[in-house]
């Protein structure tokens, strides 16, 4: 089963990840096209930048994204049934038409992974990009601070 798996010494936060995530969502799937969209695109993930308190120098930053955990509390908690488990893949999907916008899901997510669309009253989370071999965040990382593998490969990669 793949893994997207964020490696913290390299990312150098400049948000490209962000910026794939929701071009890769808009109805375009354009850059300069999905501008001009209304709604605008909304990324699935976040790129928190951690400063030393008191410093002007970043000394990381963190993706903020959908773990899609092997337990997942968003789906046992979503009274619609609009948040599901796909157990040959391992990813957690969310289906928008069946959301009511209770945010149970993003209180209940450890990760902060789920996001509020507040103009659609609905959540919003990574899909990983079904319709791609790569999800977008990950093509998009110049540094490769995001991977996307087996866990096998994931597990050998550390131990070296």
């Amino acid at each position: 089963m793949k893994e997207i798996t964020f490696r913290v010494e390299r990312c150098l936060g400049c948000k490209s990840c962000e910026l794939a995530c929701a071009v890769a969502h808009s109805t375009s799937q354009n850059l300069v096209q999905a501008l001009d969209e209304f709604p605008l695109a909304k990324k699935r993930l976040a790129v928190l930048l951690l400063d030393e308190k008191n410093s002007l120098v970043r000394s990381n930053s963190f993706v903020l994204q959908c773990r899609h955990c092997s337990q997942p509390a968003c789906v046992d908690v979503c009274i619609a049934g609009g948040v599901a488990k796909d157990e040959a893949t391992g990813v957690v999907t969310f289906n928008a038409e069946r959301c009511v916008g209770c945010w149970s899901c993003t209180m209940l997510c450890p990760f902060g992974g789920i996001v509020r669309d507040i103009r659609g009253s609905r959540a919003l989370k990574c899909d990983r990009c079904p319709d791609r071999d790569t999800p977008a965040c990950v093509e998009a990382c110049p540094t490769r601070a995001l991977v996307y593998s087996e866990v096998e490969e994931l597990c050998e990669e550390s131990s070296r």
